[in-house]
């Protein structure tokens, strides 16, 4: 426990300006980032005597080994940069508004030529038209498989669509009904438009142009005996009926608002936010965090207000249960023409509540899993140290694997687990070659060299990149028995790391290794600590398989066109677009080369060189291989020798 007065700044040095300011612990890692009108004000109220702070201020005080701070012009961009750190260098202490899991949303590409319909998870691009976000992925297909039956826009990628207008034919959904087919001129580019547009307005609310619409098409049809169509328009009708259930009225209004709802404890937030379009619900999220702060319910406002519009426009208006702290500087951020207020009344004080409800709800649910979780954790986190002879629990460990297909393709994975949960952003992978891809032990020794060095000498990165890879592990464990723990230790030995312990997981009999011993350690086998062990190696087992798989495809997709001279990419996705296959492009003269854009007489003559010497190549070599000579293509863990995919 550090003493804050060993770091303590003069008093007369901190600016009076507003700023921004961060804690750093012992091994330069940022904890905690905070904002402030005046900087010199805000920093002394840390340094008081401890017994007057906060419990969660003096565990971070504690915690830290020096702070610093950046003076910038207005409290508004010390808001915007508060917020950029905290999303850049993740600090532990700062409340953080998580789910794991980006939304859903339906979005339909309005800048393209011929729009598209598709679901995604990404931030919306320019011209788009995006509808939720939806909680559930399932409930967004539902809908676009219900609302493609009325409006059947092109829902398809680009090389399907660009295939179905080579070909003449369209895909699967034109033969169903389910796209009017522009690829093939079905429908004209203007009339599919003009059919994206009416899906837009349909989702964006405005519904009863287009249900009445059908009900008089669907009467005329049956009173002229086509009973047929009539039959056809029916269900178009109970589609529409259908989509409209899922998204009821809740304001009569048909407004455009956020409604945000917040629940916490002493320990914990929930927010949850319902997306209102058109006076309906469009969509939902929520969050959890750990409050490790003294933040109140203001403060817990404002990181959600500007989690949810620093990167995405904020609708006409905001409802929330309390004012954000520092409410002028959040709508200069989120924008000023936002109508930012606490319901006071009438039906938005109503679904408010019902939010709010809803936050309630979730905390509680997330209690209960947490409570069992940190119980789990916890008691494996010590049952390990105990068992390795630790002087403390590990907090932070990180695993190690190796992956190959017959000795090619060899790569390592790192996952990364702190307080017995996974940190993804930390994870790293390894590709390894030359003699250290020669056997399993060289590879481990390789990759634990190489992860060691990054430890004593982080190289010339972007400072928090550098420290998250530089931030030394309690404990590293390594997928495999006594001799992939030998070879750890040598790169240990060879680099003088001496403050990390060390550990192997034999998959056979689940046993752990150490550096020397001549037997193992063997767990329980309802232990919490084998629990997390086990997890810890079949994470970093399938986080290498994963690399070691993209990397093969990518070798095995290489083509007769890579590594010609002036052939770059873009040349060669005009080659393919114009023939489709190598041995199309192989057949082709060097006139209708020379119709492709960007090549000319002496490259359209390089390439029929190289493809003909390439191709007279492989005929030799298919006349002198024996047949049943072709090697099989397979994953092997280089631990065990396990086949792991055919």
């Amino acid at each position: 426990m550090a003493d804050p007065s060993t770091y303590r700044p003069e008093r007369g040095t901190i600016p009076v300006r507003p700023g921004v300011y961060r804690f750093r612990d012992e091994h330069g890692r940022v904890i905690y980032v905070g904002k402030a009108k005046n900087l010199r004000q805000r920093l002394s109220n840390y340094f008081q005597d401890l017994s007057v702070l906060h419990e969660r201020t003096r565990r971070m005080v504690t915690t830290a080994a020096s702070v610093e701070w950046t003076v910038v012009g207005t409290e508004v961009e010390a808001l915007t940069l508060e917020y950029t750190w905290i999303k850049e260098f993740d600090p532990r202490f700062n409340v953080k508004f998580r789910d794991d899991k980006s939304y859903p949303y339906l979005a339909l590409t309005m800048g393209e030529k011929v729009p598209r319909v598709h679901i995604t998870r990404r931030p919306r691009t320019k011209g788009d038209r995006t509808f939720g976000p939806y909680p559930q992925v399932g409930a967004i297909r539902e809908t676009l498989d219900l609302m493609l039956r009325v409006f059947p826009i092109r829902s398809c990628t680009a090389g399907v669509y660009r295939r179905a207008e080579r070909s003449g034919r369209p895909c699967l959904l034109g033969f169903i009904g389910k796209c009017a087919a522009p690829c093939v001129g079905d429908i004209s580019q203007e009339e599919h438009r003009r059919l994206a547009e009416q899906f837009a307005d349909f989702m964006a609310g405005n519904t009863a142009t287009y249900t009445r619409r059908i009900e008089k098409q669907m009467r005329d049809a049956a009173a002229a005996m086509d009973y047929e169509t009539a039959a056809g328009l029916r269900d178009d009708l109970a589609a529409l009926d259908k989509v409209m259930e899922k998204n009821s009225v809740v304001l009569s209004d048909a407004t455009d608002a956020d409604l945000i709802g917040l629940a916490q404890d002493e320990l914990e937030a929930s927010v949850q936010v319902f997306h209102v379009r058109g006076g309906r619900i469009r969509g939902q999220r929520g969050w959890t965090a750990e409050i490790l702060d003294d933040s109140s319910a203001p403060d817990l406002v404002e990181r959600a207000l500007t989690t949810l519009y620093t990167e995405g426009a904020a609708p006409r208006e905001v409802l929330v249960p309390v004012q954000p702290t520092n409410r002028e500087q959040v709508l200069a951020l989120i924008g000023k023409q936002v109508d930012l207020r606490i319901p006071q009344r009438g039906e938005k004080k109503d679904l408010l509540a019902t939010v709010t409800d809803n936050a309630v709800d979730a905390l509680r649910l997330h209690r209960l899993k947490r409570t069992g979780d940190i119980t789990a954790r916890t008691k494996a986190l010590e049952d390990l140290g105990e068992a390795l002879d630790l002087a403390e629990p590990p907090l932070r460990i990180e695993c190690y694997d190796i992956s190959h297909s017959h000795g090619t393709n060899v790569v390592g994975s790192q996952v990364v687990f702190e307080d017995g949960l996974p940190k993804k952003s930390e994870y790293r992978r390894y590709s390894v070659s030359g003699e250290a891809a020669r056997d399993d032990t060289a590879s481990m020794y390789d990759v634990i060299s190489r992860r060691l060095k990054h430890h004593l000498d982080p190289p010339e990165k972007t400072e928090e990149e550098s420290r998250r890879f530089a931030y030394p592990p309690s404990l590293i464990l390594v997928d495999g028995g006594a001799p992939q723990v030998a070879a750890a230790q040598r790169a240990f030995d060879d680099l003088g790391v001496t403050d990390i312990a060390l550990a192997g997981i034999a998959k056979r009999l689940e046993e752990i290794w150490l550096p020397g011993d001549e037997y193992p350690v063997i767990l329980p086998r309802t232990s919490e600590a084998l629990f997390l062990v086990q997890r810890l190696r079949d994470e970093a087992h399938r986080f290498a398989i994963t690399y070691h798989r993209s990397k093969r495809g990518r070798a095995m997709q290489s083509s007769a066109l890579d590594g010609i001279p002036g052939l770059g990419p873009a040349r060669r996705r005009a080659l393919l677009d114009r023939f489709v296959t190598v041995s199309a492009i192989r057949e082709a003269g060097e006139e209708e080369l020379q119709e492709v854009d960007g090549v000319g007489p002496a490259l359209a003559a390089q390439i029929m060189v190289a493809l003909r010497s390439e191709q007279a190549t492989d005929t030799d070599a298919a006349t002198d291989s024996p047949q049943g000579d072709e090697p099989l293509d397979v994953a092997v863990d280089m631990a065990t020798g396990e086949i792991l995919d055919r």
